[in-house]
């Protein structure tokens, strides 16, 4: 499965040019840059992403699974219908970006309350900064981050970011990557 996996983000959602010519979220130039969402709304895409991460995180013991809107809802969404479908449900949850601005203002939607564990997961991580700020969301809504996992991490420097974030919340430093940027740039040879 994962194999098939990597294949498709190499074929969906991996594009490379000589020049650094695609702008990160950073703001930095890269040539290189992967859209996820070609891959986490597809039907194999979410069918792969769904039993790999369920595997990943059967044996938590977790509430929920989720992370900041956008990347990490379709991963969430994947992995919360394999959970039902394999007699283990977990609960798929969103944080906003901003709290919502009206009704209970919130920052978290889902059904996940203070006490309760979880699981965060991010499309992509470069600096670490979306997985940071929603495990910080998290934090403050008494939710504790048993765990990160991350399709795909471009190796440079966001696990480390979050991994000492994670430590400094006081949440267990756990972070695993589905897929790594090399092992993606090898379907390049």
């Amino acid at each position: 499965m994962k194999e098939r996996l990597i294949q498709l983000i190499y074929e969906r959602a991996f594009k490379y040019s000589e020049t650094p010519v695609f702008r990160l979220t950073s703001g930095k130039l890269s040539n290189y840059y992967f859209n996820c969402k070609a891959v986490t709304l597809s039907p194999e895409g979410m069918y792969l992403i769904g039993n790999i991460i369920y595997e990943m995180i059967e044996k938590l013991d977790v509430k929920g699974i989720g992370g900041l809107t956008l990347g990490a809802d379709p991963i969430a969404n994947a992995v919360a219908y394999t959970s039902y479908l394999r007699g283990n449900p977990i609960e798929a949850f969103v944080v906003r970006k901003k709290a919502k601005e009206h009704g209970t203002m919130q920052w978290i939607e889902g059904n996940i309350s203070e006490g309760d564990s979880v699981v965060v997961v991010d499309d992509v991580i470069t600096t670490g900064s979306s997985t940071i700020e929603a495990v910080s969301r998290l934090k403050e809504a008494g939710v504790f981050v048993k765990k990160v996992v991350v399709l795909v991490d471009r190796q440079e420097g966001g696990r480390e970011n979050i991994l000492r974030f994670l430590t400094e919340c006081g949440f267990p430093a756990a972070l695993e990557a589905v897929v790594l940027r090399d092992e993606v740039m090898q379907f390049r040879k």
